[in-house]
């Protein structure tokens, strides 16, 4: 696979979005965990995945389902409920949201934000290489960043987050006892067919026996006869 199909394929999937959301689903409602403790841990994870936390999500989650008590598994799964397609139109209501709460005024558009991004990756680097020569770090952009783009953001994500979390949380209890109460009658159909299955096979068994006896005691009587 070259570099151009592996960027495509980690932007959209061959196999899709959809696919990869039935496998997350699978796999939470599949947790040998109580249903309230799975809902627990999908909203961590879920709150934490709507957050800007690069490279922090997994160590996050786990933090956050730790504190809920839910399940760990849960809340890591849940962290993927962002993706390449959704997650800059999230992030543009996030910032919307967080520059309204504190008041900021910027025009939000690709323009200004690949701006902010850009002179904060060039401060990241001049600061990198000062420290192997004789300038002087700066940090103009970094803490433009960080008051016009990194905490609006991460304000004007909680509100959102917290609500679709929580439609996770409450989702997620009836999908997980529904899931949990099939599997149990399906084993308990399995078990059943298992028992029915020994019966059978002991009452051919024993029957197979008597047959057997039955016929010992008929060639003992021919050999005794006159």
């Amino acid at each position: 696979m070259g570099w151009g199909a592996w960027l495509r394929e980690q932007v959209y999937p061959r196999s899709g979005f959809k696919r990869s959301i039935r496998y997350v689903v699978y796999r939470m409602r599949r947790l040998p965990d109580q249903p309230h403790r799975v809902a627990r841990g999908v909203f961590a994870g879920s709150l934490i995945g709507f957050l800007p936390l690069p490279g922090l999500q997994f160590i996050a989650a786990w933090g956050a389902a730790r504190l809920a008590r839910g399940n760990v598994l849960a809340a890591l799964l849940a962290t993927f409920n962002t993706n390449p397609v959704t997650t800059p139109f999230f992030a543009v209501l996030a910032m919307t949201l967080g520059h309204w709460i504190m008041g900021i005024e910027a025009p939000l558009n690709a323009k200004y934000i690949g701006h902010a991004f850009g002179e904060a990756g060039h401060d990241l680097w001049f600061n990198f290489m000062a420290i192997f020569g004789p300038e002087k770090t700066q940090w103009d952009g970094l803490i433009q960043f960080w008051h016009e783009i990194y905490v609006p953001y991460f304000i004007g994500a909680l509100g959102p987050g917290l609500i679709l979390s929580l439609a996770a949380y409450y989702i997620t209890i009836p999908l997980v006892e529904a899931y949990q109460k099939a599997r149990a009658a399906t084993a308990h159909e399995r078990a059943e067919r298992r028992r029915k299955m020994r019966a059978k096979l002991a009452e051919a068994a024993a029957k197979l026996k008597l047959r057997g006896e039955k016929g010992e005691d008929s060639d003992d009587d021919s050999l005794g006869s006159p």
